[in-house]
């Protein structure tokens, strides 16, 4: 059967399936198998939905999981209705996301009310990564991480809680909050400088931090610097450490730097080795800290000079 058939299909299951919740309403069959007949009515719209998304009517497939979900909630069957709202806003994702939010939230409601808080925490995500790349509303992605990071972090989750709080830290240093964003680096970083597998990557935020306190006060990144240094002894070597504390040169970094244009002079390692970073002036761009760590970091590897 072709896409064409099968959406005929599931409108006349989607009718069925109508019929069926009417019917339930009446005295009698309210008292005789009314409940019988919205279970069937919850199969139906379940099998109108898929249906509709072998035909790729993603609208309709979105609204008839959310038919569905509605019934198992008259039903009692929490986690069935959830589940059918989050099908719902998969499929809404494809064709209209502010009713894809609205159907993820029905389901995390759903489950916060149950304590399923990790489930609840993966889909604050989905939302987040639907305000950034669909309606690109960087406030409201920001506003879902924090909340799943909370929720992750209630469930002692801290990896999956740092993971968020990174994309919070990235958002407001983009957004030139730069002192939510050294809080959030600098606990990361202490969160995981004392973790085996994770203490190699407590100085990337170190450095992150770092470059946020260049851009609002110099000499407040210095004592930064040697607050991160004292708390982790390690950073003092690491490439990024050396990179920050060449003060005898430029380093000019600022809020409207995205892409650095680097200039490294670099001789044999020692005291007196330079290093000019001159960032691209254009009012509209904002900081970049990944690109400025990976462009920074790659090239003076690159360079082999560091040790």
């Amino acid at each position: 059967m072709d896409s064409s058939g099968k959406e005929r299909e599931a409108m006349q299951l989607m009718a069925e399936a109508e019929k069926r919740v009417k019917g339930s309403h009446s005295f009698l069959r309210g008292l005789f198998g009314g409940n019988t007949r919205v279970e069937e009515a919850c199969e139906m719209y379940t099998r109108a939905a898929n249906m509709f998304k072998i035909a790729k009517n993603w609208s309709a497939a979105g609204n008839a999981f959310c038919q569905a979900a509605k019934l198992h909630m008259q039903l009692q069957s929490k986690h069935d209705s959830a589940t059918s709202f989050v099908d719902a806003g998969n499929a809404y994702k494809k064709a209209d996301p502010q009713e894809a939010i609205n159907c993820l939230n029905a389901a995390i409601d759903i489950y916060t009310d149950m304590g399923r808080f990790t489930i609840a925490a993966k889909h604050h995500i989905t939302i987040a990564e639907i305000y950034e790349a669909e309606l690109v509303d960087i406030e409201k992605a920001i506003a879902h991480y924090e909340q799943a990071a909370d929720y992750y972090k209630g469930e002692e989750s801290n990896s999956s809680a740092n993971k968020c709080l990174l994309k919070v830290a990235a958002y407001a240093a983009q957004l030139e909050q730069y002192q939510k964003a050294i809080e959030i680096y600098e606990q990361v970083g202490t969160n995981t400088m004392d973790n085996p597998l994770l203490k190699y990557s407590a100085k990337e935020y170190f450095f992150k931090a770092a470059l946020c306190h260049f851009i609002v006060d110099e000499l407040n990144a210095k004592l930064a610097l040697e607050k991160y240094e004292e708390m982790f002894p390690a950073f003092t070597d690491s490439r990024e450490c050396k990179l920050l504390k060449v003060s005898k040169t430029t380093i000019k970094i600022t809020p409207s730097c995205l892409k650095m244009n680097t200039a490294l002079s670099l001789g044999s390692f020692s005291p007196c080795w330079g290093l000019v970073l001159r960032s691209n002036l254009v009012e509209d761009i904002k900081l970049d800290l990944h690109g400025i760590y990976t462009t920074l970091v790659e090239a003076a590897a690159g360079e082999g000079r560091f040790f």
